[in-house]
């Protein structure tokens, strides 16, 4: 099912609410099916429902729009959540295990992307250490799962002494840095220092992604603060 929800940013522009749930039966327009049996042209049909949105020459605001997609048996490669993702300029993956272990937001960051975060952030928007910082968890996290996937096939005995960081780091990302109650109003900065926690898990040397003088700068806060 396809429901995208626009809203309108600016008082200058009504909201508005767009609903399309039904599926195309190609077979019965006798139209050459696709994938899964959805036309060749769905890519198009999409791109023309979701480039509504963005700023109106002439107005002030813009226009906003969220599609919320529901994948059949969580299938991300179904041709309507598949195409999605090469339009729009970002998603977010809400993940049926995290939720189930009681993680909320139940939000899974290696399948999420924004297309737009390496505009809207470093010094002078957040802080300089952002871009840094984003791709070493995102690292660590990928490595954790790769981890975690071993260790059901191997057992834990068989794990190095970094694989066992590796489990360290991925249990206590999901439970400090994902998690989130719904009344902890968090700032990305309070969100950085709780990244930076999590990286001091490992040893500076295995912190690849991070150039030294920011390490230099950032790792040894945390100990310097203790004294």
């Amino acid at each position: 099912s396809l429901s995208p929800l626009s809203l309108s940013l600016s008082s200058f522009l009504p909201f508005f609410f767009l609903s399309s749930t039904a599926l195309t039966v190609s077979a019965a327009r006798e139209e050459v099916p696709g994938r899964r049996g959805f036309p060749g042209y769905m890519y198009t049909d999409l791109a023309t429902i979701y480039e509504r949105a963005g700023r109106v020459e002439g107005r002030n605001g813009s226009i906003t729009q969220i599609p919320i997609l529901t994948m059949p048996n969580d299938d991300i490669t179904h041709p309507i959540p598949d195409l999605t993702g090469y339009i729009t300029e970002g998603q977010v993956y809400v993940d049926r295990q995290l939720h189930n272990r009681q993680i909320y937001p139940p939000i899974n960051v290696l399948p999420s992307l924004s297309r737009l975060m390496k505009s809207a952030i470093g010094e002078g928007m957040t802080r300089k250490d952002h871009a840094d910082v984003s791709n070493q968890l995102y690292a660590c996290y990928a490595i954790g799962k790769d981890v975690q996937a071993m260790k059901a096939v191997v057992g834990e005995e068989a794990l190095t002494s970094d694989d066992l960081l590796y489990l360290e780091f991925l249990q206590k990302f999901e439970k400090n840095f994902i998690a989130q109650g719904p009344y902890d109003n968090r700032t990305v900065y309070e969100t950085l220092d709780i990244g930076w926690q999590l990286l001091r898990i490992f040893p500076k040397e295995m912190l690849k992604r991070i150039p030294q003088s920011t390490l230099a700068e950032f790792y040894p806060r945390e100990s310097a603060a203790r004294h």
